[in-house]
């Protein structure tokens, strides 16, 4: 956690780009008894404790890097997929589909569509490397979870900051994988 090491006590980065947020606590959040037995109910499935302090914000700090791995995986290979394939499609409407050639143009296409194919399959193998890892889908679907928390304590009358915390979209956030939390949290008490 690069960024986490120059961030304060209490703080995380709650979106990618560096807005600062500040943790709002435990008993501030589940101050009301009906927001506080939702948040066991929760620890209970997802096996977490929304009520340490230091858990949840070590959660958000670590959904914080996935976020950015996520961005990552997506700019290294989107970023050159887009820009190669709009540069075929203008270069085939400007000037290969006025060769006089059919063999060099199906030799055209057949490159570019190779190209691209290769591209957008290192794209989607990463994607489904970042976003199919149980683990971090385990980490979002405990963050969707704490967003849920935090609205409902906002309408029972605790005072969190809008979109507190906020991370967008969460993707693939809906399974949480239980097998996988329990190996986990057993190779944390190993060390």
């Amino acid at each position: 956690m690069d960024d986490s090491t120059e961030l304060g006590e209490c703080e995380f980065i709650g979106r990618r780009g560096g807005a600062l947020s500040r943790l709002v606590p435990a008993e501030v959040l589940f101050a009301d008894p009906q927001v506080k037995l939702r948040a066991q109910a929760a620890g209970k499935e997802l096996l977490f404790d929304f009520t340490d302090d230091r858990a949840v914000l070590s959660m958000l700090r670590s959904r914080h890097d996935d976020e950015e791995a996520m961005f990552g995986t997506g700019a290294k290979w989107g970023i050159p997929l887009a820009v190669i394939g709009l540069f075929a499609v203008i270069y085939w409407a400007g000037v290969v589909r006025y060769w006089e050639s059919s063999a060099a143009r199906s030799g055209y296409l057949a490159i570019a569509a190779i190209l691209i194919l290769f591209l957008i399959f290192f794209f989607i193998r990463s994607a489904v490397k970042i976003w199919g890892n149980r683990s971090r889908q385990n980490l979002r679907s405990r963050a969707h979870k704490y967003r849920e928390l935090a609205h409902a304590a906002r309408r029972a009358g605790a005072d969190v900051p809008n979109h507190y915390p906020h991370y967008g979209p969460y993707p693939f956030a809906a399974d949480f994988h239980r097998e996988t939390a329990l190996a986990d949290s057993d190779e944390e008490r190993e060390r």
